[in-house]
């Protein structure tokens, strides 16, 4: 019934029309979505607050909220059927439409009903059930699966659609005029709804204290199918329940604006109990969901309401749409309970595509920590299925560092090409590991705040192997405002690479040798040009090491001393602003995770400023350049295609210099900029302030000679080691 997802893959990519209509739909519901907001007199975070409590009060004790809500919703005459599987959800409702005699199923919208594929089983039957929602309609005449939870065709072009219904219907249509198309519709589906035995709808929301079911809609079928048959069946998993109608409430605050950038959706109905002479049904369906709120890590997805922001915002979804997702939880939400629905291997191809930018979290209205999830979940699928064997060997490298270093010089020395842009140079670490550096006396931000502070530089494997100037630069800064740099021996990789891969054994380990490492240094604080590991330690080290006591306190102390370099000169370093420089306009994309993780968005343009630097405004800044870490070598056309519209966004500002404050990124970038032609310098921050400083020169002699000498101890133990092992 489901393709591979590698077809899925494909076929997705060879549409080079869909990515253009996701970008026009994602940028227009971001405006209009922020703007609902905006004007919300009781405000987001209050709002997402009281639903968040009201969703955490069902799930602290499922049972006794589904046994609330029966109660109520029976003593009001509906009858209500639990059901824990897809196949008893299907068998019961097969069982009431035959003893009905149905032989017309009008159908509302239902995700739950797509998700046991409940329409191919009636069918199958012998029971026709057709699709009043507009778009579910659209698709069940194309045979196809929903794209989005809220709007299952927007993949469809209304040239598309106007094929369809031309097919359907057998008369012409016209092809760009949509209300034209629209009133076809309503004009078809009229007739399903008069001469239908039978409704069926979702709900939004199950209402505990008075028994309702709360269903919102824009179309009106809702209210028709629910109101012309005597015969309805609602369809829902437990986790609509909501306790009280104050609830339901807050929840209609925030779907409306959070799926479709609407204060409120045209229909809002409750349907307490059956109209006189008629029945009503509630299938209250389980298929995974008690397997979900058993697992203290997904829990928290319950939570979620189906409003498909998180896809609205994914830079994935909007290169290769929701048909990818295979199932019909598309977007981040489906990356984390599919697994649940359908089995661990339906989600191994999906939760590859995820590039870990966090903006998810940032819109979902019920506060689900859906990164974080979804790393769960490609831990888990790495656990079942393994890794692949490219990955394999990385993390043997990664796990020995004398076997990382001796190939990371072979590359260099061999100007090996990297598949994520640039070659590996001589490593930095040969110049400043185990060193010590004064801060400056005199200078323009020698006298800043942070003049007699220590700082424990953190070079990141990337930087180093990759970008030394990077680290050439950082280490200028930071001196340049006065402190005092101490860069520590033993460092090697602090396993983010790992963390995100979901081979979490091997980042454990690495992150333990990177708390041990920092820990022996007694410096004020500790410092990295790279947001990426910044995040790690201080957000993801604590969480890794939760079940260890000693190794999570010492993760925590950690985290409490760590931060990234931006951060670190705007905040604790406060330097004066400087006059203008005059020199070329610099326009900043800010690293997804330090704005939706770190906080920190604003903080690199205003830090460039500062310092004196021309600013171009980047138009969406804050966007995925498509990076991802190992989400670019997995699938590096959704790669390429996220950072189309980084570089579109760039080329309308001018700019002749593009910064940033990843290294990763600033590779991703470089690499990418040169691919289409753009002629625009890739640099990181600390590269740009360094020069702004009058400080391009290295905080250390540079030895740019390509001697091979180190690379001579490296070998022999890689020989050794080798030896050892039979090879």
């Amino acid at each position: 019934m489901i393709r591979p997802f590698t077809e899925r893959y494909r076929e997705a990519l060879a549409d080079s029309r869909l990515p253009k209509n996701l970008l026009a739909f994602q940028r227009a519901w971001r405006a209009t979505r922020n703007a609902a907001f905006r004007d919300m007199g009781m405000g987001f975070d209050a709002t997402r607050d009281r639903l968040v409590q009201a969703k955490n009060q069902v799930l602290a004790d499922p049972p006794a909220a589904r046994r609330s809500f029966i109660t109520a919703a029976q003593a009001r005459g509906t009858q209500v059927h639990e059901v824990d599987s897809a196949d008893q959800a299907r068998d019961a409702i097969l069982s009431i439409l035959r003893a009905h005699g149905v032989k017309l199923l009008a159908k509302g919208k239902s995700m739950v009903a797509e998700e046991i594929f409940l329409s191919h089983h009636l069918e199958a039957a012998g029971i026709k059930v057709v699709e009043t929602d507009l778009g579910e309609w659209i698709i069940q005449l194309a045979h196809e699966t929903p794209s989005h939870m809220v709007m299952p065709a927007i993949h469809k072009s209304r040239q598309q659609v106007a094929t369809l219904f031309e097919s359907e219907t057998h008369r012409p249509v016209p092809h760009d005029d949509v209300q034209a198309q629209v009133s076809l519709a309503r004009e078809e589906l009229r007739r399903a709804f008069l001469a239908a035995d039978a409704g069926m709808i979702g709900a939004n929301a199950l209402i505990a204290e008075t028994g309702s079911v709360m269903l919102i809609t824009n179309e009106g079928n809702g209210d028709l199918v629910s109101t012309l048959p005597r015969l309805l069946i609602v369809i829902a998993g437990w986790e609509k329940i909501v306790p009280t109608f104050d609830d339901a409430v807050a929840q209609i605050r925030l779907l409306a604006r959070s799926g479709t950038g609407q204060e409120i959706t045209t229909y809002t109905s409750f349907i307490t109990g059956p109209e006189p002479e008629c029945e009503l049904h509630l299938v209250l369906v389980d298929n995974g969901r008690t397997a979900m709120w058993s697992d203290p890590d997904a829990r928290e997805a319950l939570r979620c309401i189906r409003c498909a922001a998180c896809a609205d915002v994914c830079p994935p979804y909007q290169v290769v749409g929701g048909h990818v997702f295979g199932y019909v939880y598309s977007g981040a939400i489906g990356l984390v309970n599919t697994p649940f629905h359908h089995g661990i291997a339906a989600d191994a191809g999906p939760q590859s595509l995820c590039v870990s930018c966090n903006a998810c979290a940032t819109v979902c209205p019920v506060a689900i920590p859906l990164p974080r999830l979804i790393l769960d979940q490609r831990a888990r699928v790495v656990e079942a299925l393994g890794l692949p064997w490219y990955k394999r060997a990385a993390f043997m490298a990664f796990e020995r560092p004398w076997l990382f270093d001796a190939g990371a010089r072979m590359a260099a020395a061999a100007h090996v090409p990297l598949p994520i842009g640039g070659r590996a140079h001589w490593p930095a670490r040969d110049r400043c590991l185990g060193r010590q550096f004064a801060g400056d006396a005199a200078g323009e931000w020698a006298a800043s705040k942070a003049r007699g502070l220590s700082v424990a530089y953190f070079l990141q494997c990337v930087a180093d192997r990759l970008a030394p100037e990077q680290i050439d630069a950082a280490l200028r800064v930071l001196r340049a405002c006065g402190a005092d740099v101490v860069v520590p021996s033993g460092q090697h990789c602090c396993g983010l690479v790992a963390l995100d891969s979901g081979e979490l054994p091997t980042g454990r380990r690495l992150a333990k040798q990177t708390i041990a490492m920092l820990e022996a240094t007694s410096a004020d604080y500790v410092v990295t040009g790279a947001a990426s590991c910044a995040v790690a330690i201080g957000h993801d080290f604590p969480r890794l090491l939760r079940d260890e006591p000693e190794w999570r306190e010492r993760a925590e102390r950690l985290a409490r001393r760590t931060l990234d370099l931006v951060t670190f000169v705007d905040r604790v370093a406060d330097p004066p602003a400087l006059e203008a420089s005059g020199g070329p306009a610099v326009t900043y994309h800010s690293f997804c995770q330090s704005t939706n993780v770190l906080g920190i968005g604003e903080v690199g343009p205003r830090l460039l400023r500062r310092a004196g630097v021309e600013v171009a405004d980047l138009p969406e800044m804050d966007v995925c350049c498509g990076f991802g870490g190992s989400a670019s070598v997995d699938h590096p056309e959704v790669s390429r295609g996220i950072v189309t519209r980084k570089l579109d966004n760039v080329r309308s500002t001018g700019a002749s210099v593009l910064c940033t404050d990843n290294p990763g990124c600033v590779l991703h970038l470089r690499a990418a900029a040169a691919r289409v032609g753009l002629g625009v310098e890739v640099r990181h921050v600390a590269e740009v302030l360094a020069a702004r400083l009058g400080r391009v020169r290295s905080a250390y002699e540079r030895k740019r000679s390509c001697s091979c000498a180190p690379l001579t101890p490296a070998l022999s133990q890689m020989k050794r080691e080798l030896g050892e092992r039979g090879y």
